[in-house]
């Protein structure tokens, strides 16, 4: 076998012979016209000359003739070289031509005696002649993959080669932009209006998570990575936008595991005059539109299960769930028996506090057993301090996450507006935390004190919303660049 370095020195001395001995550009500055492969195969049999482009796939020669599969954008056709019936300069480029280089050929195109259509190469251009040979995957008529690149680190750290010849790695790629486009094509046929907000932020707000710091050189302070869009997505709300979004990156410096990554993509809309009630209608309407872009329909495989994305979605409340699913009131435990009961669970390693400890016993007694499309509702207020009380239930707020497959997939409020309330909430968040140290974002108040109307606001993991459309197995599927640790 033929080493990978051996083979590039193969390729860099056909590399050199094309421009030296045949005196052509092999990464020429423009090419002629090209029409896409897959036109050229819908369009089928056709004397005239045709002109396409893409890159070689497969090479096969027979004496004074040479086969080649040219493919692009996921559509492959066979293109047909005879030495007497080409110039000898062309005829000598197909001899250097390797897996991988990207050539564009005209003929006319005709059906060879077992059916397939093939390029009749009348003219041959190399456009890029590739110097690092790529693994062999192979597909068969039925569209079957075999020798799939199955190194998931090769994968993650070289998208270009797991895109090359993984089709369901290609496939995962073109259904999360589909997935992208169906939500903001919901979302702006609603009414709602598209904002950008700053990625770096003096203050980070919006949820408890740990940020990434940077040093603004010029204001010489120090800014944070935006942890979640809200309070400026707030600003804008009570800035007289009754419906707006933003669909972008939030940064989180925590762990990496299968469902978390500290770069992610988060959808988040608020709506004046609604609720958590009318939350939970967008996240199933965009849920329903998003799987039909995808190409799954309304019923799709995720993590083993069969996943109905119909609506109206299971609703359940937190509290009944929990102590339907434990046995137990934990809401009346002190926070000692709470510890216990963890640790004898062997989950929630060094959280101390009571919500956090309810907060993980939910995750270990409920989220699992959440397999269809599921509303958990009706938080406590300690887990909630950022959504407007229950009318009628003292400690509890108008607040709901989804889930699907026991998967968190986004969380949702019907929004507090009360300025004097919301300083008291964020005086306190501020005072545990050693990166505020004390500080409160009084633009982001300042901004409710001339008033918000009440609203629902909903966040969406959109990378996790993938992962169940596409029965991803990790996050990393579908993300086309994860954060990964550096080679050393």
């Amino acid at each position: 076998m033929i080493e990978q370095g051996d083979q590039m020195d193969i390729r860099r001395a056909k590399l050199a012979e094309v421009r030296d001995v045949l005196g052509l550009d092999p990464y020429p500055p423009r090419t002629g016209p090209v029409t896409p492969v897959a036109s050229v195969v819908q369009a089928g049999e056709t004397p005239g000359p045709v002109s396409t482009a893409g890159r070689i796939r497969a090479r096969r020669e027979h004496g004074k003739a040479l086969f080649v599969d040219i493919w692009s954008e996921g559509a492959s056709i066979q293109a047909y070289f005879r030495k007497d019936r080409l110039p000898g300069a062309v005829w000598a480029l197909a001899g250097l031509l390797d897996l991988g280089d990207i050539v564009r050929v005209s003929g006319g195109v005709f059906r060879t005696r077992t059916g397939e259509l093939t390029v009749d190469v009348q003219g041959m251009e190399l456009l890029c002649k590739s110097l690092r040979p790529l693994p062999v995957v192979k597909t068969d008529a039925e569209g079957r993959t075999f020798d799939a690149l199955a190194d998931t680190e090769l994968m993650y750290r070289h998208r270009t080669t797991d895109l090359l010849v993984n089709p369901a790695s290609r496939a995962r790629a073109l259904a999360r932009s589909r997935i992208v486009t169906a939500l903001r094509s919901y979302l702006d046929r609603n009414g709602f209006v598209e904002a950008e907000t700053p990625v770096l932020q003096p203050l980070y707000g919006g949820a408890s998570a740990e940020p990434f710091t940077t040093e603004y050189v010029h204001l010489g302070e120090r800014f944070f990575l935006r942890i979640a869009t809200e309070l400026y997505l707030k600003r804008l709300l009570a800035g007289g936008i009754d419906r707006v979004y933003e669909l972008g990156k939030d940064f989180r410096n925590e762990g990496i595991d299968r469902t978390h990554s500290p770069e992610f993509t988060q959808l988040e809309l608020y709506e004046a005059y609604g609720d958590y009630g009318t939350m939970m209608t967008r996240f199933e309407e965009m849920v329903g539109e998003a799987a039909e872009a995808a190409g799954t329909g309304m019923e799709v495989a995720f993590r083993g299960h069969r996943i109905c994305l119909r609506a109206p979605f299971a609703r359940v409340g937190f509290v009944d769930s929990l102590r339907d699913a434990s046995g137990e009131d934990f809401f009346s435990w002190e926070p000692g028996a709470l510890r216990k009961r963890c640790d004898d669970l062997g989950i929630a390693p060094g959280a101390a506090d009571r919500e956090s400890l309810i907060d993980k016993l939910f995750d270990h007694y409920v989220t699992s057993g959440l397999v269809q499309p599921t509303f958990v509702l009706d938080y406590p207020q300690f887990l909630s301090p950022l959504a407007k009380p229950k009318p009628g239930c003292p400690g509890i707020t108008e607040r709901f996450e989804p889930f699907i497959a026991g998967l968190e997939m986004g969380n949702a409020f019907s929004e507090q507006n009360d300025p004097v309330l919301q300083r008291a909430i964020l005086q306190e968040q501020a005072a545990g935390s050693a990166e505020r140290m004390g500080e409160v974002d009084e633009d982001f108040l300042h901004a409710l004190e001339i008033g918000m109307p009440p609203a629902g606001g909903l966040g969406v993991g959109v990378d996790r919303l993938a992962m169940v459309l596409t029965d991803a197995s990790s996050i990393r599927d579908v993300i086309l660049f994860p954060q990964l640790r550096r080679l050393r």
